[in-house]
């Protein structure tokens, strides 16, 4: 079987295939090897590197031994071994030779790391991928990366050429010493001043080595920032462009228009259908510059005269609809006209800062690199990598912009109603997009409330009711017309260059004015470069927003981070249809800034377009208007976990709450102060307290499982949550926790009877 043709050993990369034994059934079976930063990963193919693969070993700690002519074998102590077999004997010199520099080369590198605690230069910047700037702050810093490789080359080949250099000189220094006849003193004078410049010159040139890579890491950001703007630049044109093509397009259905109604000035039965005609005639010669294979859709600029031609019957829009539209638009929303004045009695002032984030470097490398295919919410976790709030506090971070539900409950039209629902869903990821913490896994039992009834007229309340799996149910009740009701079941799995967390779990809305019921789940959450770079967070998938009242729906497509796309980044697309899948509004922007919608007046299919030939429906649009937009950032919230305004507020101790409450949590609150040590000690305590407390009722479900001598209908954990019960969905059939009541009587009270003792 012949072999590709390799790199030398001495590159960063080496890769080629290579027989390893798998069991004695099948034998050795040939697999896809790529040596690349100490790190030896094989794949069944090569069409398989760009998303699984099967398998890693980190040669810093791994033994390479040889066994025979073809064969040899790797290990890192017993936990992984593979036995490998080259074609041929020259073959496998080859790569003993590229696994001993690589193993050499990262044992120094993970010296380094252990003597800094850091494996990510200082030179580092933080450019968002979203911004342009990922791929070549990438490429720049690997390229500083290698320089600086090399450069540590050349330092060991100096140190080697001081060693011998000073051994030469003090060897001809003796001879010297000797008082040898005058010609050969004179000769032994020249050499050892050669000797002396041969040093020095050695010495000058890594000095100058290391000013370039200096003065490389100087311009670094400069080359940033260059790049960023021409970026920038380019999407602008694009920009400008496609609008050009627009007004274009426009301008030339506006002229046959103007020239069909010449030419048959007296035939007016006849001008409309002329003017469809037209219009379907055009379809096929749009210019759409900036479509992509991913939209589904397209959206062009509505005739101006569209909305005069609506009032007849052909426009298919009643007058309903219409003020319908004006309302989604125009209407101003006072907020608090329903309730009371509430000037007599002053609002809590709540905290706006908290203690700034210590500079705590740690190896991430060395804790996720064992994490690789494993859900990570069954392992133990420093509080390194989190953020002083609970994932309880997280889920309630959903409301930040709840006045969209309060602007929904106004809605008179179902599908004016879907358009907030929509934008609601959307801002719940805009608190995301610098959050690379991961938030305290809750204790079972641990409960959070967010009382704003008198701020912003809800009540909010979470509780942990599930640890294998976890799960979080959360239920929220507005007094300005709407209930909000969810159950969370995360799970992640780490792949090596990327983290995926997945939701899973229906999210409830119900409008009583309307009697409304809507539902919707959330999408995938990706954090990229976990091993090298700086971290950043994606949101991919699909949304289907129901309205099972009345069979209304909206598909949001949330679109993956892409390099080489035109489109702007962390972009959401969807169309909003009634039940008999007629489009009557299209929402675009972004989970990050905001969205906009537009009002759809006429649909059509489209031409051919994308690789696999798929038509795409083009919609006649009035002019865009804001839905929703993101609230700044506070002031220093770099160095607050880039904390919201209200995420700010989440863990600021108050009185009267549960004795379950997240506020309570003691290891979070010792990192949130910033005592990080004693925060993972006591995070330690709280964990065997946890799995104490399973034990303990592990084994009292045992106790009756044997006393009913029968094990059906007993659980193997006889736990129950506290203020929610688990019944069966009536809408999705799910089964989920249900809100049961009794929490803000039990505060009013102070009667906490029946709350774990979980702190």
């Amino acid at each position: 079987m012949s072999e590709p043709k390799n790199p030398t050993p001495a590159a960063d990369t080496y890769k080629g295939w290579v027989f390893k034994w798998t069991n004695y059934i099948k034998g050795y079976q040939r697999r896809w090897f790529v040596l690349s930063n100490g790190l030896l990963s094989y794949y069944r193919t090569q069409a398989e590197m760009g998303h699984t693969c099967r398998g890693t070993i980190n040669l810093a700690t791994a033994t390479i031994t040889v066994d025979d002519a073809c064969n040899f074998v790797i290990s890192n102590g017993g936990a992984q071994t593979y036995h490998l077999k080259a074609s041929c004997e020259v073959e496998r010199q080859r790569w003993i030779t590229a696994l001993e520099l690589a193993k050499a080369k990262a044992a120094r590198l993970q010296a380094e790391s252990d003597d800094s605690g850091d494996d990510f230069p200082s030179s580092s910047l933080p450019v968002a991928p979203g911004q342009g700037g990922g791929s070549q702050n990438s490429e720049v810093q690997a390229a500083l990366r290698t320089l600086g490789s090399k450069v540590e080359d050349l330092s060991t080949c100096n140190d080697l050429i001081s060693k011998h250099g000073s051994a030469l000189q003090r060897s001809l220094s003796e001879l010297d010493n000797l008082r040898l006849p005058g010609e050969a003193g004179d000769k032994f004078r020249q050499v050892t001043e050669r000797a002396t410049l041969f040093r020095i010159t050695s010495n000058a040139m890594i000095n100058a080595c290391r000013d370039f890579l200096a003065l490389a890491q100087a311009h670094n950001k400069r080359w940033q920032k260059a790049l960023l703007a021409e970026r920038e630049q380019r999407v602008r044109l694009e920009e400008a462009l496609e609008q050009l093509a627009k007004q274009h397009n426009h301008l030339e259905r506006a002229f046959r228009g103007a020239a069909q109604a010449n030419a048959a000035p007296d035939n007016k039965g006849a001008t409309g259908p002329g003017k469809g005609e037209a219009s379907d005639e055009d379809d096929d010669n749009e210019f759409f510059d900036a479509v992509e294979e991913a939209p589904e859709f397209i959206t062009v600029p509505a005739d101006p005269q569209f909305h005069k031609r609506s009032s007849s019957s052909a426009s298919g829009f009643n007058t309903e609809m219409c003020s319908d539209d004006q309302s989604l638009n125009d209407e101003p929303l006072a907020m608090n006209q329903e309730l009371p004045s509430q000037d007599l009695v002053p609002l809590k002032k709540r905290r706006t800062r908290i203690p700034d984030k210590p500079n705590y470097s740690l190896n991430l490398w060395s804790i996720m690199k064992n994490c690789i295919g494993k859900d990570l919410s069954k392992i133990p976790m420093p509080v390194n990598f989190n953020e002083p709030i609970s994932m309880l506090q997280r889920l309630s971070e959903d409301l930040e912009y709840h006045e969209l539900l309060d602007k929904a409950a106004k809605c008179h039209s179902s599908l004016e109603q879907m358009c907030y629902v929509a934008a609601f869903c959307v801002s719940a990821y805009s608190t995301t997009v610098y959050r690379t913490g991961k938030p305290f896994n809750p204790l079972l039992g641990e409960t959070f409330e967010l009382d704003r009834r008198r701020e912003s007229g809800y009540r909010s309340l979470c509780e942990q009711v599930s640890h294998h799996p976890p799960a979080a149910a959360h239920h929220v009740i507005s007094e300005r017309g709407w209930t909000l009701r969810q159950e969370i079941t995360v799970a992640s799995k780490f792949r090596g260059k990327y983290l995926s967390i997945m939701p899973l779990g229906t999210i409830h809305a119900v409008f009583a004015k309307s009697n409304n019921h809507y539902t919707w789940k959330k999408v995938t959450t990706t954090v990229h470069n976990i091993i090298v770079g700086k971290l950043w967070i994606d949101q991919s998938g699909e949304i289907d927003v129901v309205n099972h009242t009345t069979g209304d729906r909206c598909h949001l497509k949330f679109a993956p981070y892409s390099y080489f796309s035109r489109d702007i980044a962390r972009k959401v697309t969807g169309v909003v249809m009634d039940k008999d899948g007629k489009a009557h509004y299209v929402l675009s922007g972004t989970w990050d800034e905001k969205m906009e919608f537009s009002r759809v007046m006429q649909s059509s299919r489209g031409g051919e377009n994308g690789t696999e030939g798929k038509q795409k429906t083009v919609y006649q649009t009035l002019k865009a208007r804001e839905l929703w937009k993101r609230n700044p950032l506070p002031d220093g919230a770099e160095s607050m976990y880039f904390f919201t305004a209200l995420a700010l507020t989440l863990n600021e101790p108050e009185e009267g709450v549960a004795p379950t409450d997240s506020r309570r949590r003691p290891d979070q609150r010792l990192m949130e102060d910033g005592r990080w040590d004693e925060a993972n000690s006591e995070k330690q305590r709280l964990e065997e307290k946890q799995r104490s407390a399973r034990r303990e009722r592990e084994r009292e479900a045992a106790s009756q499982r044997a006393s009913s001598q029968s094990e059906e209908g007993v659980p193997h954990d006889n736990y129950k949550s506290r203020w929610f019960d688990r019944c069966e969905d009536q809408i999705t059939g799910e089964q989920i926790h249900i809100y049961n009541g009794g929490y803000w009587e039990a505060k009013e009270l102070g009667s906490w009877e029946g709350c774990p003792d979980i702190f």
